[in-house]
């Protein structure tokens, strides 16, 4: 296999994670916080211009050869469909409509999930209350790769392979980490998801198809704004499992950047998540963070102290009740 300079395991620690007890105490000294959990009026909105260009560009794309498909999946797709996911994150926390009309963020998730060409959405929903429960987890957080990805992706070369592969470990990861019983809303995701790729693939054939599909694997995968996927718990310092970034990919990212203030309060949405900091800046500030997704990536490929190991892994118990 070679040799594997670096990390031989992950960073075992034996403490809860951070959050909790953060959240406790900024609410308490800073109740105004709450104002900011309410639903994104804008996220709608956002979300349904965002499948609508997508639309449109599988209409355009019809005619494109196939460098030219790639190259505009790469460069505008990619980044859509990679927002699109965020979207989809952000409304699993209910902030689309609000926690009061849960169905309504399913659904919508759903409609969100349509220019991804797979089905996503419900599944993401499904796994991502455990990564904020039981961060770092083991065996629950899905967001932690496995042993074999650690023992195998530990060279430059590998590691740029295991970035460009991401959404395929994303995938699978959960099926082999914590597998779960298939839900209702998934199955109504995959076949929503599947009658309209088959409408579009009847309307105007292969290549549009091709498109959304291409947008989604190179706009997950090597891509600069898949940065956020390591910058946000790959531990570049000791002692630190979660990072923000408040560079200007946010502005297309639905503000995913803000991850130590996501996770402290996940029902805010990504719009307010800047005003957390600036209510409570002695919180955040003093914390390290990134500067540039890009340079995360550089990072993680060449520092042999960076890898699919550089995560924190606790023991937790299972919770009754539900995020």
């Amino acid at each position: 296999m070679g040799n594997c300079a670096g990390r031989t395991d992950f960073e075992w620690v034996y403490t809860d994670q951070p959050h909790t007890q953060r959240r406790k105490e900024m609410l308490a000294k800073y109740p105004a916080i709450k104002n900011l959990m309410r639903p994104d009026p804008n996220l709608k909105w956002t979300v349904m211009a965002m499948v609508l260009a997508q639309l449109v560009a599988c209409y355009l794309a019809r005619g494109l050869t196939w460098r030219w498909l790639l190259f505009w999946a790469y460069t505008f797709g990619g980044c859509v469909n990679h927002s699109l996911t965020l979207a989809i994150h952000d409304i699993s926390h209910n902030t689309a409509f609000g926690t009061g009309r849960a169905a309504y963020n399913r659904w919508f998730a759903v409609f969100a999930n349509l220019p991804v060409g797979v089905p996503y959405a419900a599944s993401f929903k499904k796994y991502h209350v455990d990564h904020h429960r039981y961060l770092g987890g083991d065996g629950l957080d899905v967001d932690v790769p496995t042993r074999l990805e650690g023992w195998l992706f530990c060279t430059p070369a590998r590691k740029l392979l295991w970035l460009a592969l991401q959404p395929f470990f994303y995938s699978l990861r959960p099926l082999c980490v914590h597998p779960k019983a298939v839900t209702r809303m998934e199955v109504f995701n995959a076949l929503v998801q599947l009658a309209v790729d088959a409408a579009i693939f009847a309307l105007w054939g292969l290549k549009p198809v091709a498109y959304l599909l291409a947008s989604s694997l190179l706009g997950l995968g090597l891509h600069p704004i898949s940065g956020h996927f390591v910058a946000e718990h790959y531990m570049f310092l000791k002692g630190h499992e979660t990072y923000s970034y408040y560079g200007p990919l946010n502005w297309i990212t639905f503000n995913v950047g803000y991850h130590v203030e996501h996770h402290d309060f996940p029902s805010i949405p990504g719009c307010n998540l800047p005003l957390v900091r600036k209510i409570a800046p002695e919180y955040y500030d003093h914390l390290p963070q990134h500067h540039s997704w890009v340079k995360v990536l550089w990072d993680f490929v060449f520092e042999d102290s960076l890898g699919p190991y550089a995560r924190v892994k606790r023991v937790c118990k299972l919770a009754e009740d539900s995020l």
